[in-house]
């Protein structure tokens, strides 16, 4: 089983960008944190961030030919990108959408996903294990479409 972990624009910076929104947490400790729960699961994880949407858009693409799952922290392109949208409907495996901070209690802008309707699920408002909650749904999914 290969999940893939797509991560947006400025998650590079978590652990020093605004630690009472996002954390202490850096996002390679999150990494080491769900690469051993994936790795009791005998599942595959594999890490990817950038700030480009257009290679965000590129790694969705290339996700359906090679992974069983996305789990997509896309960040602020959660809000403004239809090409991240489109790439999401273009792939035929399950993308579940997370987030750090529970985006609904944040500012007004921050309420809308964009990604949400082509996504199976949205998880958001559990921190560093919102990470963790995303491997294993996408886990169950994965399982379940195996069992059809």
């Amino acid at each position: 089983m290969r999940i893939l972990f797509l991560n947006g624009p400025n998650l590079n910076m978590l652990g020093s960008r605004e630690p009472g929104v996002y954390g202490q947490s850096t996002l390679a400790d999150i990494e080491t944190q769900v690469r051993e729960q994936a790795r009791v699961r005998q599942v595959e994880a594999q890490f990817r961030q950038t700030n480009s949407e257009g290679e965000l858009v590129g790694w969705v693409q290339e996700a359906g030919r090679g992974f069983e799952a996305v789990v997509l922290n896309a960040a602020a392109y959660t809000h403004t990108s239809v090409a991240l949208r489109d790439a999401i409907s273009a792939i035929d495996i399950p993308t579940i959408e997370i987030h750090i901070s529970n985006v609904h209690a944040r500012e007004e802008f921050r309420h809308r996903s964009l990604i949400a309707g082509v996504c199976r699920g949205q998880i958001c408002g559990f921190g560093e294990y919102s990470y963790t909650l995303g491997l294993l749904a996408a886990i169950n999914l994965i399982e379940k479409s195996k069992r059809r």
